[in-house]
């Protein structure tokens, strides 16, 4: 018989739409060992972010078809070790699109009224009018940095408001930003010039701590700053001390860096101007049926033999085709977070030119994998090769797909990219060489023959002599190890191209040092 275990608390519509196909068991709260133990009966695992799925309990499976996460992440599912034991992780990307947006909407409203003070003294047998006079969000300017679908929604409220909406999304265009009513603008500019700052960005090593001590400084001083997304974008400690020193007008948190929050947080030291709540931007009851209806509906038709809507691994190839793609969608995921870190600015366009035996298989996938790599950047473990193409749709990006039939260079063809963007032009290709390795050939059409590693540093510099030593001193100096060089010219003395593979990632002021090098025009940092 077909079983289906729930180890998190789920709706019960989500638990009746299982139990038409399903044995379904309730075992809140067991320990990670016991369900290590029990997984092996299980043909589903439904889940919320309580239980820890790792790699032990995944391959202590025996007829796991699929993990269900009633959720917006999956930073709780080993999604690897799913993917290569063959299980489909599905979760529910939008299901709390509207009751996060809402509760964004009111802590900005809260803030702005005085509304959780003014409560409290009221019912204390006060009447304290002249205490709470609050500001009207009416002609206001709201900075939303990230335009997702919650970003999104937040915009299209505040709009309906009457407020005045700017918003900061690297891979929204211009375009796309004039149909949400928004106007795009530089992040330190949106900090410094905006009344309102609503945060909508995933926790990510580049958004870690981002509001920091400095940005808050550049905002005006009755500004206000909410977060609904992820906690640890904003520096708590420089938030409370920004507050207590009247630095920004106030602040509304949902999110904190540690959750439960920390008795000893700075944070619960503010007394004035400050909301805080308890994570309850998906805290509805129609964000937690929808939520359970949407994953339970797809746990359900993958056990009857159906596809899932919104599975976060690879869904909809067999094992077979899966062996057979695996270093193609890996090259054409590594060439799109490669590009994404050179070419910088708003991006509405990709094209993907296939040669050779990339002609040869599914081009889907591979779209897919480069959009993959492309978003990446932006929105961390957000990003999947489910959503890659919705989230680059309604970012503006279009994506053209050439198919070159004519015979390649190198033996097993070539996938480049190239995007287009207020900022110019980028291409990248690469192959797979004979002993499976990946390998750049080219970056913007200068010949390079370079493998991928995780630092890298890539330059535009002229063709001079001195350039590779004085880059190479600088490097020492700041103790940064160099693996390996490789340089692409067209012509002698002309524009080249450095490729640098390094052993640890480029300090901010050693890049202000290379930038500073007569003849080097451009230097890009590359995390792989």
């Amino acid at each position: 018989m077909t079983k289906v275990l729930i180890t998190d608390p789920i709706d019960q519509s989500g638990i009746d739409i299982l139990s038409q196909v399903a044995q379904v068991d309730q075992k809140i709260g067991i320990s990670d060992a016991d369900l290590a133990e029990i997984i092996k009966d299980y043909d589903a695992l439904m889940i919320r972010s309580g239980t820890q799925v790792t790699e032990k309990i995944i391959n202590s499976s025996k007829k796991l078809r699929i993990i269900g996460r009633a959720g917006v992440g999956v930073d709780n599912v080993d999604v690897k070790a799913a993917t290569q034991k063959g299980v489909l992780v599905v979760n529910s990307p939008g299901g709390n699109t509207i009751a996060a947006a809402e509760h964004t909407i009111a802590m900005m409203l809260a803030l702005s009224r005085n509304i959780p003070i003014a409560h409290s003294s009221t019912i204390s047998g006060k009447w304290e009018r002249k205490n709470f006079v609050g500001n009207e969000l009416f002609k206001k300017k709201l900075g939303v940095v990230g335009l997702g679908k919650i970003g999104t929604h937040v915009a299209k409220v505040a709009n309906a408001l009457g407020m005045d909406v700017v918003g900061y999304d690297p891979f929204v265009s211009n375009e796309r930003a004039l149909q949400l009513q928004v106007r795009l603008s530089e992040l330190e500019v949106l900090f410094k010039e905006s009344d309102y700052v609503t945060l909508h960005l995933p926790r990510t090593p580049e958004t870690e701590n981002l509001v920091d001590i400095n940005i808050l400084k550049s905002m005006k001083n009755e500004a206000k700053l909410i977060n609904c997304a992820r906690g640890g974008i904003i520096d708590e400690s420089a938030l409370a001390d920004a507050l207590e020193n009247s630095v920004i007008g106030g602040a509304a948190i949902d999110v904190f860096s540690e959750e439960p929050l920390n008795p000893k947080s700075p944070l619960l030291q503010i007394k004035e101007n400050l909301i805080l709540t308890p994570h309850l931007g998906a805290s509805t009851k129609e964000a937690q049926e929808n939520v359970a209806v949407d994953v339970a509906e797809q746990i359900r038709d993958v056990l009857l033999g159906l596809s899932a809507r919104t599975a976060v691994n690879i869904p909809g190839l067999s094992p077979d085709i899966m062996d057979s793609l695996k270093p193609h969608l890996q090259l054409a995921e590594t060439l799109g977070l490669l590009i994404t870190q050179l070419s910088g600015g708003n991006i509405n366009k990709l094209e993907l030119k296939l040669q050779g035996e990339f002609v040869q298989h599914p081009s889907k996938p591979l779209i897919i994998a480069s959009l993959k790599g492309l978003l990446s950047k932006a929105l961390g473990d957000r990003i999947n090769y489910v959503n890659a193409s919705i989230e680059a749709e309604s970012r503006g990006i279009s994506v053209i797909e050439n198919k070159d039939e004519s015979r390649p260079e190198f033996a097993s063809g070539l996938l480049q990219l190239t995007t287009y963007g207020d900022k110019g032009e980028n291409s990248v290709a690469g192959s797979i060489f004979a002993d499976g390795e990946l390998r750049i050939i080219s970056i913007d059409q200068y010949p390079v023959n370079v493998s991928p590693s995780r630092f890298m540093l890539v330059t535009r510099h002229r063709d001079m002599p001195g350039i590779i030593g004085k880059l190479g001193s600088l490097l020492g100096d700041h103790n940064v190890n160099i693996a390996s060089m490789q340089v692409g010219r067209k012509i002698v003395r002309g524009e080249a191209v450095m490729v640098l593979s390094i052993d640890d990632p480029i300090p901010s002021n050693l890049l202000t040092s290379i930038l500073k090098v007569e003849g080097i025009t451009s230097a890009n940092p590359v995390t792989l």
